[in-house]
C-alpha cells in the first residue's frame, strides 16, 4: 500500500539524511518510509535547495514587471481620456 507524505514531512526526512547523524536504514525505521525513497526526497532537496533563493528575485521581477504594465496601461487610458476631452473642448469654444 502506498502512502502520500506531506512536503513538510518529506523536508524534515530529507534534511535528517543530509545531516548524516543516522544511517539511511536508521532514518527508514524510524519514520516508516523505505530508504530508496528518503534517498531520492534528499537528491531532490539538494537539487532544488539553490532555486529557494533564486525564485524570490524571479518573483519580485515579475511584480515589478505587473505594476510597469499596468501603469502603462493606465497611461494609455489618460491619454485618450485627455485626447477626447481636448476634443470636445474645442468643439464647445
Amino acid at each position: 500500500m502506498k502512502k502520500n507524505h506531506d512536503a513538510a514531512f518529506k523536508a524534515k526526512v530529507a534534511l535528517e539524511a543530509i545531516k548524516g547523524e543516522k544511517t539511511m536504514a536508521q532514518l527508514a525505521s524510524e519514520y516508516g518510509v523505505h530508504p530508496n525513497q528518503i534517498g531520492q526526497w534528499k537528491k531532490r532537496l539538494l537539487k532544488d535547495l539553490p532555486s529557494l533563493f533564486s525564485d524570490r528575485r524571479k518573483r519580485e521581477g515579475k511584480e515589478v514587471q505587473a505594476e510597469t504594465d499596468e501603469l502603462y496601461r493606465q497611461i494609455g487610458q489618460l491619454k485618450v481620456e485627455l485626447d477626447w476631452l481636448k476634443k470636445k473642448s474645442q468643439l464647445l469654444g
